[in-house]
């Protein structure tokens, strides 16, 4: 099953996207160009693994596309590109112009039913204090047919609490988010309990099994070589070691 994007998950690409990370706070080019690279190469290859079609001439919407790195990436591709973000500041931040971005609330997209071919959404998920419901507004606005992918940082790994450290949110979100400020004298960026929230592995699970209107075709770790993808499939296990869960939903 998914052929085209097994072959895509090795353990190169792994630490290819494991160096950039470092690069996030400091050099965000350096991180999100290859993301935005790796990204489009995964969509591009779910879509021909379930639909049989490439991402040429589809219509994306990328829901949370912040700065616009993942623009010429998707270009390159051949698809229509449609980012929403609903900070302004976020848009503009590395003074990428996109053409067609949208500012919006992904809990309330701005966009007709069935609207797109795919609609993902890259990280973006652990940052709302509801994200199902962004996930159910993300199904709305997908075709029948189409393909629905939420990839989110889950909680648990060793990212969930993202420049606040690898250890200090196992102690607790408001632990790591006062140290990090101790420590650096300003809060982080992502703020626990207010752009940073505890979403688990098991939740995305449930939520894409149950949710109406659309069926469950792939669950896999985000940046795991495919020998790895087991991992999903174990309670408890999967809230540490999983990282970064990817659902993927057919209209």
């Amino acid at each position: 099953m998914l052929p085209e994007t097994r072959r895509l998950a090795t353990l190169r690409r792994s630490f290819s996207l494991l160096r950039a990370l470092r690069h996030e706070q400091s050099r965000p080019d350096l991180f999100y160009r290859p993301l935005a690279e790796d990204t489009a190469s995964l969509l591009d290859a779910l879509r021909a693994d379930l639909a049989g079609l490439p991402l040429a001439g589809a219509s994306v919407l990328d829901v949370g596309g912040g700065p616009g790195y993942f623009a010429d990436a998707f270009a390159a591709r051949g698809a229509h590109y449609v980012p929403v973000e609903p900070d302004v500041g976020e848009m503009a931040a590395a003074g990428i112009t996109v053409p067609g971005s949208v500012r919006g609330d992904g809990r309330a997209l701005p966009f007709r039913g069935g609207a797109f071919d795919v609609v993902y959404s890259s990280n973006v998920a652990e940052h709302v204090a509801d994200p199902w419901a962004m996930g159910d507004e993300m199904l709305r606005v997908t075709r029948p047919g189409g393909l629905t992918v939420l990839s989110y940082t889950v909680w648990l790994g060793p990212f969930g609490g993202h420049e606040t450290g690898v250890w200090e949110h196992y102690l607790g979100g408001g632990f790591a988010r006062d140290r990090y400020a101790h420590r650096h004298g300003h809060p982080p960026k992502n703020v626990f309990g207010e752009s940073l929230f505890d979403v688990s592995c098991a939740e995305g699970l449930h939520w894409a099994r149950q949710v109406e209107g659309a069926s469950l075709v792939a669950a896999f770790p985000r940046y795991h070589p495919a020998w790895a993808w087991w991992l999903v499939r174990v309670p408890v296990l999967r809230e540490f070691l999983v990282s970064n869960l990817v659902v993927v939903l057919r209209r």
